[in-house]
């Protein structure tokens, strides 16, 4: 349809942080898009020069309220990596059931307090405690779980006190355990509950061939280790991920873009310009056979496969995580039980960072976990003295803004036959979709204080 519209839809509403959509078409055709960052930085990696190692995960933490034990987790794995320290399994299990409580913390968050009004055609979620006050307590009742899970294994609903490098400092007791199993298995019905009802909601159509990008382990589905994968079949180690990922400053963001760098093989063939996406859809989609029975059978009634290159299915694959994490939960509180819980001293580094005549006057690590929405990166550089000299994090958000304004480019033309408003709305549920957390985003910028 040729037709002449304008598009500025100013502060995008039910995603966190700020950003702006503006859109110049004439004639059927997009003159201008971008996709605005408006967030002020917050400068991160600056503020963690000069800071003590054991400092570090406490500090980055505060980067997001919602991906606090992310950020925690890939702070750790970057000084733990550094200082050549390896934690104990009974410490790696309590992580990763503190993840599982930001998982399923953050999808259902996204799911019933940010997309569920869209479904609803209402703004937000307070007409809906009138109009359906059942689902709405549903999603409280979950996501109350989802913290506790946080509160009992972290210290903290958000921000994490008890995870350290060297491990875990609070060894939760075989009560607390056994509580949230039960929880966990009573959950289930509302997580059926869940899915019955965005069955009945209809998926705008959008799909186009892309890449993802995420974390794969063999025989898990991976979150919190693995190597980098591509559903275009190559991978690379976490230690090589500058050499897949480039970022970049655009003009009309705070936040830099990213793309990545494949094989020569693909990147003769350019089919991506450098996009990719990363989240809970890349994640089921190069995971698949690793889903749990009851995160399978969810995939499969919501219409999820492994080809799914429809963005708007990210919301659909939250869904189909959160019971893979629930049922994954339950396993590892299985077994820290069946193993017998210990109270366990942080381990130290065997590495010299603190001791004189060191072999090396810094140590650089790497810590890669797939937050819930999608790849993150942390890396930093200490010095033998403990000291914090260089830092670097890739967010997922920012990985995503570049699909996300090639998703744009591609999805406008085919609503445009709509009214001006049902276009607005279809383009913010768009960018909604992949649930970005814009202040995450904004801390990504190189800025030395000399």
């Amino acid at each position: 349809m040729k037709k002449n519209i304008k598009i500025n839809i100013h502060r995008i509403t039910r995603v966190e942080g700020h950003g702006n959509v503006v859109i110049d078409i004439k004639k059927g055709l997009i003159k201008e898009l971008r996709f605005e960052i408006i967030e002020s930085p917050r400068f991160f990696e600056a503020i963690l020069r000069g800071r003590k190692y054991d400092e570090a995960q406490h500090i980055m933490s505060r980067i997001c309220g919602i991906c606090a034990v992310s950020h925690t987790s890939a702070s750790l794995k970057a000084i733990e990596d550094a200082m050549g320290i390896t934690i104990s399994k009974q410490a790696t299990l309590l992580r990763k059931l503190a993840f599982h409580g930001e998982m399923l913390q953050s999808h259902i968050l996204h799911l019933y307090f940010l997309v569920l009004p869209d479904f609803f055609k209402v703004g937000s979620i307070v007409p809906l405690t009138k109009s359906h006050p059942d689902a709405v307590k549903r999603g409280l009742r979950l996501k109350k779980l989802a913290n506790e899970i946080c509160y009992t294994i972290a210290g903290r609903h958000i921000h994490p006190i008890s995870l350290f490098p060297g491990g875990v400092a609070y060894t939760p007791r075989e009560s607390e355990l056994k509580g949230l199993k039960k929880r966990l298995e009573d959950s289930f019905e509302d997580l059926e509950a869940t899915l019955e009802l965005f069955k009945t909601f209809k998926t705008l159509e959008y799909s186009k061939k892309r890449e993802y990008l995420s974390l794969k382990e063999d025989g898990k589905y991976a979150f919190y280790d693995g190597k980098i994968a591509s559903n275009l079949k190559y991978s690379a180690k976490p230690r090589d991920y500058r050499k897949l990922i480039k970022e970049s400053i655009v003009p009309h963001s705070v936040a830099k873009h990213a793309k990545i760098i494949p094989p020569p093989p693909l990147l003769k063939r350019g089919e991506n310009k450098g996009g990719y996406m990363v989240g809970a859809l890349a994640r089921v989609c190069n995971n698949f056979n690793q889903l749990s029975p009851k995160a399978k059978k969810a995939a499969k009634e919501l219409g999820l496969t492994p080809l799914s290159c429809n963005p708007f299915m990210n919301n659909a694959a939250q869904l189909v995580e959160s019971f893979h994490c629930t049922d994954d939960a339950i396993k590892i509180i299985d077994k820290l039980l069946s193993n017998g819980l210990k109270k366990e001293e942080l381990k130290k580094s065997p590495l010299p960072p603190f001791k004189n005549g060191g072999h090396r006057e810094d140590y650089t690590g790497i810590g890669v976990v797939e937050a819930p929405r999608g790849t993150l990166y942390h890396e930093y550089t200490i010095d033998k003295n403990g000291i914090v000299t260089d830092a670097n994090c890739i967010i997922p958000t920012a990985q995503n803004l570049r699909i996300i304004e090639q998703d744009l480019r591609g999805f406008v033309p085919t609503i445009l036959s709509k009214p001006k408003d049902e276009i607005t709305r279809d383009i913010e549920s768009l960018v909604r979709a992949y649930d970005p957390c814009i202040s995450c985003s904004t801390h990504i910028m190189d800025v030395r204080f000399v």
